[in-house]
């Protein structure tokens, strides 16, 4: 800590953070550390007049309480609250396309915590936008769009990027946000375990009859579930898990094909539904690298761990490495430590590596269980969700938990 020739090394670098991948959780890590005094680079495969598009393409995320007190904190929150709408209410169902529920939910209730909503529903268009016109604004930050990476370099005290058109670019961190496929993590020799499940998700928005007020619904299907949850004004999101075939059938239908292929399903509690924006199918799995860190690199969002959508939690999961990173890296920094070094790294991975972990089996686990039609698992999913259900205490610590206010909660996520 008191080598004075480590500390004119790291006084001439050109960035303390290069981070590859502009989509959510890099621009948030980048406004994060900003704030934080870092000089940060991120590169982006995208221009920014693609990643502005205003118009709606039927994307959205479910923020959890915890993800939007970090928007909060670094200055993006206000730019979209007036189009953030809250989940004040969870129910789970279980049941048959086309035959609705069975007699068995579990029904959560904001009311019974005392932060507030427990998340709210986002349009990818204004999360976007908002995270461009923040780091716009950060001096901190240099923001190179439309660029690819090509090749890294990892030396004793910087790691040094090569883009497609020959410049480079070098820090003492580089971080890896760059997805499941992420070149980051196969360039610094990190490995992947995962597996698939036959099943696609086919996302898509719906305009509706009927005011949802705030109520987002998860519904099993023996092939997978469907979430339909609140946006704002009289629309949803749709996430539908269907098998690989089903979900390809159903992405080449037309729109009026489609919508009644999706009515059993959905159901007319909220009257009348025509869709709005386009549709998406993603495959689904689980993947998680074997290590977050390699020397001079660390790993967040989905580059380090991808599971199902099946609790919404991805993008949540995202944010709480970005918190946590930026956590560490400000109190390394404070201490005068080479914040590329093993021994901060490793506080990193070590405080997310194994939330993620029980991230990774808790939804492997839900969707194995619910995504069948096996008649004793049914009877076994309907008692658990009575229990549940029944009990205040375990109903309290649901919602917690779908609010991100569990665990060790990095500061920009203390409220």
């Amino acid at each position: 800590m008191d080598n004075p020739a480590r500390a004119r090394i790291l006084r001439v670098m050109e960035n303390d953070l290069i981070i590859v991948g502009g989509g959510l959780n890099g621009p948030a890590l980048a406004l994060a550390a900003a704030q934080a005094g870092c000089k940060v680079t991120i590169i982006d495969s995208l221009p920014v007049d693609r990643r502005k598009r205003p118009d709606f393409d039927g994307r959205s995320y479910a923020l959890a309480l915890a993800s939007m007190r970090l928007l909060r904190g670094i200055g993006v929150w206000d730019a979209i609250s007036e189009n953030a709408q809250p989940m004040r209410e969870i129910k789970v169902t279980d049941g048959r396309a086309g035959e609705g529920p069975g007699a068995w939910m579990m029904h959560f209730d904001h009311v019974e915590i005392e932060e507030g909503p427990m998340g709210y529903m986002v349009e990818d268009r204004h999360l976007r936008r908002a995270f461009l016109d923040a780091m716009a604004q950060e001096p901190q930050i240099t923001h190179l769009s439309d660029e690819t990476v090509v090749a890294q370099e990892i030396g004793p005290a910087e790691a040094r990027v090569t883009l497609q058109g020959g410049k480079t670019c070098a820090g003492t961190l580089l971080i890896g946000s760059d997805g499941r496929q992420s070149g980051t993590a196969a360039r610094a020799g990190i490995k992947r375990t995962g597996w698939g499940y036959g099943q696609t998700a086919v996302v898509c928005a719906v305009a509706h009859e009927k005011p949802h007020d705030g109520i987002a619904h998860q519904f099993f299907m023996c092939v997978g579930p469907l979430a339909i949850l609140p946006l704002t004004e009289n629309r949803s999101s749709i996430v539908w898990s269907e098998t690989d075939a089903r979900a390809a059938e159903l992405a080449a239908m037309n729109d009026t094909d489609f919508l009644t292929a999706l009515r059993p399903a959905f159901g007319s509690f909220l009257g009348e539904i025509s869709l709005t924006g386009k549709r998406f199918t993603y495959p689904l799995g689980l993947t998680l690298a074997n290590s977050f860190i390699a020397d001079r690199v660390a790993l967040i969002g989905d580059a380090a761990h991808g599971v199902h959508p099946i609790a919404g939690q991805g993008l949540n999961a995202g944010l709480r490495d970005v918190a946590a990173l930026a956590d560490v890296l400000t109190e390394a920094r404070s201490r005068g430590e080479d914040i590329g070094s093993p021994q901060v790294l490793s506080r990193y991975q070590q405080w997310r590596r194994f939330d993620t972990a029980t991230l990774a089996v808790a939804t492997d686990t839900f969707n194995r269980l619910f995504s069948n039609d096996n008649p004793l698992l049914r009877v076994v999913r309907g008692l658990g969700m009575g229990a549940i259900n029944a009990a205040p205490s375990l109903r309290r610590a649901f919602i917690r938990e779908a609010a991100g206010l569990t665990g060790d909660l990095p500061s920009l996520m203390r409220g």
